[in-house]
């Protein structure tokens, strides 16, 4: 197995009284794309910061490539950062804008000339060498970013929401682009996105935190069909996991039974420590999972139906006032105030003790051997 990229240990980091990082403890492994995944305020670009050198650690300890970082300057890290702003010089051309950090640095002028041509080669931005950032688009502004860090060919690249000022529909081309780009150049690469779509698509492994503390460190897979915590399940999947209150009834070193609206489900686990009956659990399931059948356990009116072409979103009003979402074939024929029935499967659901943590869920094995295969660009598991 090749050595960790990055290990970052006991990381804290407090603005005043404020406490932002509470604890990280991760380990990035060389060559791999991880995001950083999680809603505003949870604490990522800030670890980002931590890592680039823009930010004092509280506490804590940074390693890249064995080599202690901490206390060392942002310049002195072998780290390429690439920002949302882009941050290009107006007054430069394309050429000079990627130029200027080896200039700075004394590179002779035709290592420097053999560094830029290569990255516009690679980014496909040859043409645009001439021109100044006002007459390039979007897209061609964050290549030119990109391209920047590239020709420092660093150890570890740190790319801060990139693509979240770009239309939809040129975000989905970056997407693609950084992944064919990480494909090529193969060097560790740290994202940080609040998107969770390109964290799913782009990552090996996706980082999730949520209130400065990491909620779920796994494959993109592992996150949307094995969660930890009742947070990773409500922010992983759009339209998000439906959560219902649910009663322990009987549990074996395999299976959970729980009462729900005068119905009991059997459900099976990987084995569980024993939960205590008394409290309640949360019963979580997709909303794709979800039927709706004749002979369902649980009954509803449907308060509003979205139709998107290929699917269906119903929001439904249980019986017992709890909201859910089920999504069905786009032509189904079900609107709004009609009374139905949805079915569960023991299956596909999720239960969640009452402090919010998963029971280890037992999956079909094919779903089981999907987890398990490399995902993502250059996956070095």
């Amino acid at each position: 197995m090749r050595l960790a990229g990055l290990r970052i240990s006991k990381l804290r980091k407090s603005f005043g009284t404020v406490d932002v990082l509470k604890g990280i403890d991760l380990e990035i492994r060389d060559g791999e794309f991880v995001s950083f995944l999680g809603p505003s305020g949870c604490g990522k670009s800030t670890l980002l910061r931590c890592i680039a050198g823009l930010e004092d650690l509280t506490e804590g300890v940074i390693h890249l490539d064995g080599r202690e970082i901490t206390d060392l300057p942002s310049a002195k890290r072998d780290i390429a950062m690439v920002f949302q702003n882009y941050a290009l010089y107006p007054h430069m051309n394309v050429r000079k804008n990627m130029a200027f950090g080896l200039s700075l640095n004394g590179m002779p002028a035709a290592e420097i000339d053999a560094r830029v041509r290569d990255a516009a080669e690679t980014l496909r931005i040859t043409e645009l060498l001439d021109r100044k950032p006002r007459a390039l688009s979007g897209g061609q502004r964050q290549r030119v970013a990109i391209g920047r860090a590239i020709v420092r060919k660093p150890k570890l690249f740190l790319l801060d929401e990139p693509l979240s000022n770009l239309d939809a529909s040129l975000r989905v081309t970056m997407r693609a682009e950084l992944s064919a780009l990480h494909d090529r150049l193969g060097v560790t690469m740290i994202y940080v996105t609040h998107d969770q779509v390109e964290a799913m698509t782009l990552s090996n492994r996706v980082v999730v935190l949520d209130k400065g503390r990491v909620a779920q460190f796994g494959r993109p897979l592992e996150l949307f069909h094995r969660p930890a915590n009742l947070f990773v399940a409500g922010f992983i999947g759009s339209p998000q996991m439906n959560f219902l209150p649910a009663k322990i009834e009987e549990q074996t070193a395999d299976s959970i039974t729980i009462s729900l609206n005068g119905t009991t489900l059997t459900i099976p686990t990987l084995g569980h420590a024993p939960v205590d009956p008394a409290r309640p659990v949360t019963l979580g399931i997709r909303p794709d999972r979800l039927q709706l059948a004749e002979d369902g356990q649980l009954s509803g009116t449907i308060r509003l139906a979205e139709r998107l072409g290929t699917e269906n979103h119903l929001h439904i009003d249980l019986s017992t006032g709890d909201p859910v979402v089920v999504i069905t074939d786009g032509t189904h024929p079900a609107r709004a105030r009609d009374q139905v029935r949805l079915r569960i499967s023991p299956a596909d659901t999720h239960v969640f003790d009452a402090d919010g943590r998963a029971l280890p869920r037992k999956l079909d094995p094919a779903t089981e051997a999907l987890i398990s295969e490399p995902q993502g660009p250059a996956d070095p598991a």
